[in-house]
């Protein structure tokens, strides 16, 4: 008789969403076979894609698929770095990002209705993601997409499979591909300083304004010093500004004016950027239950 341990019965929680009871009779039945004891919650609770859909989904993959002038961008997320190896989730992340670029659906509800058929699921690419999530048993979801399509080319550069970046550029493919991986490294918010949002600029100058305070200079040099500090951050964050990775002898704008090359625009994609991320304390969990169990007595 296998020994059912605790870290057992959680990894198939994490795995089924079930009650964990119900997970340690799934277990004990199962003599510890995971595989079996999942088949076993499948049988006595239903769909695991029902009760996995509420989940939160910070981990996951950004892919880009080049077709013609058209270049597409996607994230696509899931509960676990683990299932961020799955071959079928990897899959399913390259078959949206070539349906974006083959397609060019306005919505994720647009792309989602697309013809797709992948693992024996389908006929929509929503089919297959629902399909996935029963079978792997974690919910997944497409998170976001940008598409670039129009007078100029796209380029695209992807760092592993957690960020990614689209580049929109006229002239030469090699320097706006470069650009796409100082992109990745320096992570700017805009391409000129003038194009940095507002509200960025305001938290940066109530920052400056909180340290030059404290300085006990006179308000004419505190002024100063803050219009120093904001200067010194939008040419931080404006790519055209910044150091080239390659070359720090030269600003990105200056690399490209050499090459002969514009950039238009840029996307970046980070995986799981701005989600909150769910972090389970099994051991509270298991001690709330008994707390529970006791009052109930």
């Amino acid at each position: 008789m296998a020994t059912i341990t605790a870290s057992m019965v959680a990894e198939l929680r994490a795995k089924t969403d079930a009650p964990m009871m119900e997970c340690k009779k799934a277990l004990t039945e199962s003599d510890g076979d995971m595989v079996k004891a999942e088949e076993i919650l499948r049988v006595k609770l239903g769909s695991k894609a029902g009760k996995a859909a509420s989940r939160v989904t910070a981990e996951g993959v950004v892919f880009a698929h080049m077709h013609g002038q058209t270049g597409a961008l996607i994230e696509v997320n899931c509960e676990t770095d683990f299932v961020t190896k799955n071959d079928s989730f990897l899959a399913l992340a390259k078959g949206a990002a070539e349906l974006l670029a083959h397609h060019q659906p306005q919505s994720l509800e647009a792309l989602s209705a697309l013809a797709y058929s992948q693992d024996g699921f389908g006929p929509t690419l929503e089919d297959v993601r629902k399909g996935l999530i029963g079978k792997i048993g974690e919910n997944m979801s497409f998170r976001r997409f940008k598409i670039i399509s129009g007078a100029h080319q796209v380029t695209s550069y992807l760092h592993g499979t957690r960020i990614g970046v689209l580049v929109e550029y006229s002239g030469q493919e090699a320097p706006a591909r470069d650009v796409a991986m100082h992109v990745a490294a320096m992570k700017p918010v805009a391409l000129t300083s003038a194009e940095v949002p507002a509200e960025l600029i305001e938290r940066e100058k109530s920052v400056a304004a909180a340290k030059a305070a404290e300085s006990g200079k006179p308000a004419e040099i505190v002024q100063k010093m803050i219009d120093g500090a904001v200067q010194k951050y939008l040419k931080e964050v404006s790519l055209f500004d910044q150091t080239f990775v390659k070359n720090d002898k030269q600003t990105v704008e200056q690399m490209l004016k050499a090459a002969n090359t514009q950039v238009k625009s840029f996307t970046m994609y980070v995986v799981g950027e701005g989600i909150e991320k769910k972090v389970d304390d099994f051991a509270a969990e298991v001690a709330a239950q008994v707390a529970a169990a006791k009052q109930a007595h």
